[in-house]
């Protein structure tokens, strides 16, 4: 028998509740690509251990993929603060799984929130830094993507010289919550490096699969991930 879902909304966006009453929450952030219903897997462990666990769409995911443009922070930044707050009106203990981009919105949104504890995947963690290595693979230079505004690139990202001015203006200085990461060696998105040095700085758990990619997909890297998040749980 699988776990139990709710549909509801928050406001207008589209989410699931998962699992029987209680007191205690997993929020649960995808990343580029995902969808509420993704949060499945998570779910069957945290409800088995006494918890909810509460995912949402994020805009142009899920069922609101005909929301185009507004993958961004000054969108979800205050969607995602408007869900903490429909959330802290339901439950008493919250914790926090995100995923990729997913992390990154949700310490823009979060700081200051006081968590249980927050489990990330493959975390974006210095966006600038990501951005600036997507503007290297695309060849694009600063002065192009100033002029430009906006400029598509073949693997297909759309560069932005306001969101990139957003995360240069916004990095993560302060996040003061019992994390745990989970990276893969393997990520081409994210520098080991970055990953590192954010746990050292706030002092977060940091698990390495050696293999591991930055989507964890493949039977092997599912089952270390799943593996983890039994770990990382608590009861």
């Amino acid at each position: 028998m699988g776990v139990k879902k709710e549909k509801l909304y928050i406001g207008n966006i589209p989410a699931v509740v998962w699992g029987e009453p209680s007191r205690r929450l997993y929020l649960y952030v995808h990343g580029q690509g995902g969808d509420k219903e993704e949060a499945g897997l998570v779910a069957a462990i945290a409800c088995g251990c006494g918890w909810q666990v509460l995912s949402v769409d994020l805009p142009g995911h899920g069922e609101r993929k005909e929301e185009q443009d507004c993958f961004d922070p000054w969108h979800i930044v205050p969607e995602l603060r408007g869900v903490m707050e429909f959330a802290a009106r339901g439950w008493g203990q919250i914790s926090l799984f995100a995923l990729s981009i997913g992390a990154w919105f949700s310490m823009q949104s979060f700081t200051g929130k006081e968590f249980q504890k927050c489990l990330f995947i493959s975390p974006v963690v210095d966006m600038a830094r990501l951005i600036t290595r997507m503007m290297d693979w695309a060849g694009v230079s600063e002065a192009q993507l100033e002029k430009e505004g906006a400029v598509p690139t073949s693997f297909g990202q759309t560069l932005s010289w306001e969101y990139r001015r957003y995360a240069q203006e916004h990095p993560i200085e302060e996040w003061q919550v019992p994390t745990d990461i989970l990276y893969g060696s393997s990520d081409h998105m994210i520098e080991r490096g970055s990953v590192e040095l954010f746990a050292r700085k706030f002092g977060c758990g940091l698990t390495i699969m050696e293999g591991g990619e930055h989507w964890f997909h493949t039977e092997e890297q599912l089952d270390f991930m799943e593996k983890w998040a039994r770990f990382n749980i608590p009861f």
